[in-house]
């Protein structure tokens, strides 16, 4: 942890936008990251969340869910056509729905309140670890080409619209043709934590990603589903 701080610290400031109608608890994000290296910007509206969005394409966005106006979920919402950055999306609420609807509208993380400032740091710190170490390649499938660099999918040369979240869990499977993918392995390259046994939010992603590559909802077969292991990608199905 030390190590991968003291590198961080080294580069450029990371950009963090704050979008939290709690103002005391603004502050203590905002003091905290600040004291880490980060340079952040706050906001407690969302209309003002996204035009600050597009603007500075910040790195990474701290999204409250219950915002007044336009709440998180719908901020997140529109800002996934042109932000391609990280969300954590952050509620005070421990409520399942709310995981998985911020995770469908393109969220890519999510805490619950009261926050940890260590579990906060470590959930900021791994997605920009990951998004710094995307390889800048391409894997093709016959008529299927993923393309890490730009995050575009081209299916028969049609343009394949993914969300972030759903073009990562389609990444991980792609890079692993012809090899069962576990849950574990898929919940720890997305989100850094251990399959529980309850988490469903990666079989929603996948059921999504193959309703977008023209998969068979009934019996898949370009991503399979290998029951009590996990998914398979199967690399000649394109």
């Amino acid at each position: 942890m030390a190590d991968l701080l003291k590198t961080h610290m080294n580069q450029s400031p990371k950009k963090i936008l704050i979008v939290e109608d709690d103002t005391d608890l603004q502050q203590w994000i905002a003091d905290y990251l600040t004291g880490k290296g980060f340079t952040c910007t706050c906001t407690e509206n969302g209309k003002d969340a996204v035009t600050l969005i597009s603007d500075i394409q910040p790195d990474v966005v701290l999204l409250d869910g219950a915002l007044p106006g336009l709440d998180g979920f719908e901020v997140c919402k529109t800002v996934r056509s042109f932000y391609k950055g990280a969300i954590i999306m952050i509620t005070a609420r421990d409520e399942e729905i709310d995981e998985v609807l911020g995770l469908e509208v393109g969220a890519d993380d999510y805490l619950i309140k009261p926050i940890r400032a260590r579990a906060l740091l470590t959930r900021i710190q791994k997605l920009l670890e990951k998004k710094n170490t995307t390889s800048s390649k391409a894997l093709t499938f016959n008529n299927l080409v993923i393309d890490s660099h730009s995050q575009r999918v081209l299916l028969s040369g049609v343009d394949v619209k993914l969300t972030s979240k759903e073009f990562e869990v389609l990444w991980v499977l792609a890079s692993h043709p012809g090899e069962i993918v576990t849950r574990d392995t898929l919940l720890k390259e997305l989100r850094g934590y251990e399959f529980d046994g309850l988490d469903r939010s990666i079989d929603l992603r996948i059921s999504r990603v193959r309703k977008k590559l023209e998969d068979r909802t009934d019996d898949p077969y370009r991503i399979k589903t290998i029951w009590g292991k996990g998914y398979l990608f199967v690399k000649d199905a394109w």
